[in-house]
């Protein structure tokens, strides 16, 4: 009898530099750690490959002056309305440095109490204590500080409001700052508007356009193309971008699909196992202290192979047992259960599936591989997760 079930390990790798050979890297570091742990590879094993790493060896990255080029493309006219961005340094600081750079004025229009990620402009407690509406009430920069004064990020310490500010001053371009929840108000400021959220960014673009919008887009379509150079994303543009450096951000990697093929294709070849492969961004997950949700990612996974399409397929073992077979017990019970699970249906609308989390695998797995190799110094960008399709029929 298997007394484990799923086991997810971080893989230790080399730190990785533009032009590395990603997937060569990827299989002897898997094959090392297997040698040196007496693991044993099994079809469906699967392997997880952050985003981070393949984007820096592939050398997606884009400057300032890039995005500003990018910008002035975009947005001819110079005053250009920023509406929705997340409150952070690493995802959207070096965004806004470059916006700023390529643009005359901005008007940013930030939602409050908190933005589309959790993040919180406003704290609970001070936003209970008002009377503001947030769906009908439109404030500017000083009634939000008559209001609630300074605020800084509980984890960060960042008054989001003045850093923003001192970022698109610094480059010398005019700002207002407003706070509302209605994309349309930022009409009333500029007809050009930049979309800067992530997961509703295709609805507030179009209602920008329906409520009389000039030049409306997204993050998605700035660096969609290469600009001077730069790196580049057909996909997501801008999304999925963090900082890099003072005068760089890594963009979203570009050739994943590609990767995921050859690495699966070549540990085939070294294995003779049918494992999958994924590329991994944020994880789908929420802090239950800080009520911050970590997907500030377009998707968890921009690629993957085809093994991992689709959701679980499972059934509720404590539904059942307390159910269809409560006058069991022991290895009768045992028995029975995994009887059941070896003759399921795909059903899905069954009670014995009822809590059996229907997302789909690769948020899943994504988010178990962002938890295993973090986002510090573990070195383990590499994750390796095998028993995951295995019940306790196995």
């Amino acid at each position: 009898m298997r007394y484990t079930g799923t086991v997810a390990r971080g893989i230790r790798m080399p730190i990785i530099r533009e032009g590395d050979d990603l997937a060569t890297l990827v299989v002897d570091n898997l094959l090392a750690a297997a040698e040196a742990e007496k693991l044993i590879f099994s079809d469906r094993d699967i392997v997880c490959i952050t985003e981070a790493v393949v984007a820096r060896a592939e050398g997606n990255y884009a400057t300032v002056d890039q995005i500003a080029a990018a910008i002035r493309q975009r947005y001819p006219g110079g005053h250009i309305g920023l509406v929705f961005p997340i409150l952070s340094r690493n995802r959207f600081a070096m965004i806004l440095k470059g916006v700023a750079r390529g643009a005359d004025k901005i008007t940013l229009l930030l939602s409050y109490p908190s933005d589309e990620v959790g993040n919180a402009l406003i704290t609970p407690e001070k936003f209970d204590a008002s009377a503001f509406n947030p769906y009908t009430d439109l404030l500017d920069e000083q009634a939000y500080r008559d209001a609630f004064g300074d605020n800084a990020h509980p984890f960060t310490g960042v008054d989001y409001v003045s850093f923003y500010r001192s970022l698109i001053t610094a480059e010398h371009c005019d700002v207002e700052i407003i706070l509302g929840n209605d994309s349309r108000r930022i009409l009333a400021y500029a007809k050009d508007v930049l979309a800067c959220d992530i997961h509703t960014r295709e609805k507030t673009v179009r209602t920008l356009k329906e409520a009389g919008g000039r030049s409306v887009f997204s993050l998605a379509d700035i660096l969609s193309q290469p600009v001077g150079g730069s790196g580049y994303n057909e996909t997501f543009g801008l999304l999925g971008s963090n900082t890099a450096d003072a005068e760089r951000i890594k963009l979203f990697p570009r050739g994943a699909a590609t990767f995921v093929t050859t690495v699966a294709e070549r540990l085939k070849a070294k294995t003779g196992r049918q494992i999958e492969v994924m590329v991994y961004g944020d994880g789908a997950f929420k802090d239950p202290a800080g009520k911050i949700w970590e997907l500030a990612d377009p998707v968890v996974s921009p690629a993957y192979t085809p093994g991992l399409e689709g959701m679980p397929h499972e059934v509720k073992l404590k539904f059942v047992a307390d159910t269809l077979f409560a006058h069991l017990s022991g290895d009768r019970l045992t028995e029975a259960v995994t009887d059941y699970i070896r003759t399921k249906d795909s059903s899905v609308d069954r009670q014995d599936t009822l809590g059996t989390t229907p997302r789909k695998l690769t948020d899943l797995l994504g988010s178990l591989a962002d938890l295993i190799s973090g986002s510090g110094d573990k070195g383990t960008p590499v994750v390796l997760i095998q028993g995951y399709f295995d019940s306790l029929a196995n």
